[in-house]
């Protein structure tokens, strides 16, 4: 190194070190410098720090999520998956999470005593048989069958299944092969399935034996499927209302998933209407002695399958009531990635109280003698560890798992070898509530506005859509959409005697005129404000009789019961403005 340039360095060291005060006379070996290392961690550790007023923030910002589902896998993997492998989530509640979980589409579960339906009812949606389809008044579905969307038809076995990593149901292999050997896939090419998947299961049986001799715990699996699924349809017979101890037990199994659970009264074409009005009064009954919950669940009542109904009388009630439902079905694939995160959020407020609980009690464990006594008192106290969670953290009772299930649980496992509290894993999982999650909200909701409009399409969901035979077509403001007369002209006799007694100036009345008689249907002022608005086709605030008899018509079509439409449509308008529409349209 010349003079020159060892002036050069040194001037750059002293200038970069002088916190260190290090004297211009004194030597510096740079390569001392600059290979120093701590033994602990085997990096460079730099020879100073910088001033405290330059020094970075630890914090660092958070990465932008990509879109919705990588980053509820990513949320998953680095901040919720640590604590519960900590405290062993995996064991007592649900088994870990995997990327197919995140990825997979909309699932409708069905859940019903056997011949309520099941199988039919997706064969109805479908309008297609699938594989493995069995149908008959006998119990026939003795197998929880998974209908998939796939290139050709086929069937794939339970233990072939768990295996796949492209599907979400690995995790069942815990179950065993007693359950194993009653589950398979049907995969088929139909343009329903593109957009949702649905979980057909056994029929419901009543009687203690049928319940043990399945061999697995059922009431374990359809737990493990509603906490995955979008959808759970409840399926009762018009016929059979009793519900099993075991049907019982699976209701009260779904009890944390209410927020997913729809009620569906089949073969109701079955009975007549006073007949109806009993069966329903009857079923409700018997889910308020089961779903202990204030709220009342929704039911739908109709026939789903494609024949025609025995008894016709309430056709257009089961019809309104389809429409309800398909429209519910329809919206899954829309709501799926809000449906996920509300779940990742339930998951991770219940690991959190985990692992309070866990944590709470290593620390009371002696550590010597003694730990076996201890153990059986801890266990029979947890209701008191509970309220003590509660009370230091105010947490919600309903946040807590269910204490004879946990108390069952603890029963098998080493509390000496239980994890003592770690904050780390558990603020972690805070700011994962507190700030990724309101981050992957507004993801979701640029998701939506991105992305057009998602409903599930195909079989049974395009009879309803569009036609004559779409709920509701030609019927209220509809009415006489496909007649070259003005529909409003059969009644405007009548409503030309009322207009003349208004006393009518240049042809007109005024909006006062109007309203006086306009009042007389009762009609709130919010709903005549609109149906004036509708009626005052060319806005010159009066109306002509024609105009008066439009006012007229919407003000029946409102009292018999129907909606009153956004915009006028074309068939309503007057003849005399049609051309007037047109122009002010251009």
């Amino acid at each position: 190194m010349t003079r020159s340039q060892f002036t050069f360095h040194f001037r750059f060291l002293r200038v970069s070190h002088t916190h260190t005060h290090t004297s211009v006379s004194q030597p510096v070996n740079t390569a001392t410098e600059h290979k120093r290392t701590d033994p602990k961690r085997q990096c460079c550790v730099k020879p100073a720090q910088q001033p405290t007023m330059f020094r970075s923030r630890d914090k660092k910002t958070p990465e932008p999520f990509q879109d919705v589902s990588q980053g509820l896998k990513k949320l998953y993997r680095t901040k919720l998956f640590p604590l519960e492998d900590t405290y062993q989530f995996h064991d007592f509640h649900s088994p870990a999470l995997e990327d197919a979980d995140f990825d997979n589409k909309p699932m409708v579960l069905l859940v019903g005593q056997y011949s309520t339906g099941k199988t039919t009812f997706i064969r109805h949606l479908m309008e297609q048989d699938f594989p493995g389809m069995r149908i008959g008044p006998e119990p026939t579905t003795d197998s929880f069958i998974a209908v998939m969307h796939g290139d050709q038809d086929g069937m794939i076995p339970g233990n072939a299944l768990v295996v796949d990593p492209q599907k979400p149901f690995r995790k069942l292999n815990a179950f065993g092969n007693a359950f194993l050997n009653r589950f398979m896939c049907a995969q088929m090419p139909n343009p329903v399935l593109e957009s949702i998947s649905i979980i057909d299961t056994p029929g419901i049986l009543s009687g203690e034996k049928q319940r043990i001799s399945r061999g697995y715990d059922f009431a374990a699996v359809l737990e493990w499927f509603a906490e995955r699924v979008d959808r759970i349809i409840l399926l009762f017979d018009a016929h059979k209302l009793d519900i099993s101890d075991e049907f019982s037990e699976v209701i009260r199994a779904l009890k944390n998933h209410e927020d997913k659970m729809r009620v569906v009264l089949n073969k109701a074409d079955q009975i007549n209407t006073q007949q109806l009005m009993r069966v329903y009064g009857a079923l409700m009954w018997s889910l308020g002695k089961i779903i202990n919950t204030p709220e009342v669940v929704r039911v739908y009542i109709g026939s789903f399958w494609a024949q025609p109904l025995l008894i016709p009388d309430n056709r257009k009630l089961f019809e309104a009531e389809e429409q309800d439902l398909f429209q519910d079905i329809q919206g899954l694939p829309r709501n799926a990635a809000i449906r996920k995160l509300n779940d990742l959020i339930k998951r991770a407020r219940l690991a959190k109280v985990h692992a309070y609980i866990i944590s709470s009690l290593k620390k009371e464990m002696p550590s010597v003698f003694g730990k076996e006594n201890k153990k059986k008192e801890l266990i029979a106290n947890l209701g008191e560890t509970y309220l003590k969670i509660e009370r230091e953290h105010q947490i919600s009772p309903g946040d807590f798992p269910k204490l004879k299930k946990m108390q069952e649980l603890l029963a098998g496992h080493d509390f000496s070898k239980f994890p003592a509290m770690k904050p780390k894993l558990l603020e972690a999982v805070e700011d994962m509530l507190a700030n990724d999650i309101a981050r992957l909200m507004t993801l979701v909701r640029q998701e939506e506005a991105a992305m057009p409009s998602q409903a599930v399409h195909g079989g049974a969901f395009e009879g309803t859509m569009s036609g004559p035979f779409g709920h509701g077509y030609g019927e209220g403001a509809g009415e006489g959409i496909d007649e070259q007369e003005w529909v409003v002209g059969r009644d405007k006799p009548s409503y030309d005697e009322i207009f003349y007694t208004l006393s009518p100036i240049n042809g007109k009345v005024s909006g006062a005129a109007a309203k006086k008689e306009m009042v007389k249907s009762k009609l709130p002022n919010t709903v005549l404000g609109k149906i004036w608005k509708l009626a005052d086709v060319d806005k010159d605030g009066y109306l002509d009789d024609e105009e008066f008899a439009l006012a007229n018509h919407l003000i029946r079509v409102k009292l018999e019961g129907h909606e009153l439409p956004g915009k006028l449509p074309e068939h309503l308008v007057p003849p005399s403005k049609r051309h007037q529409e047109i122009d002010m349209g251009e």
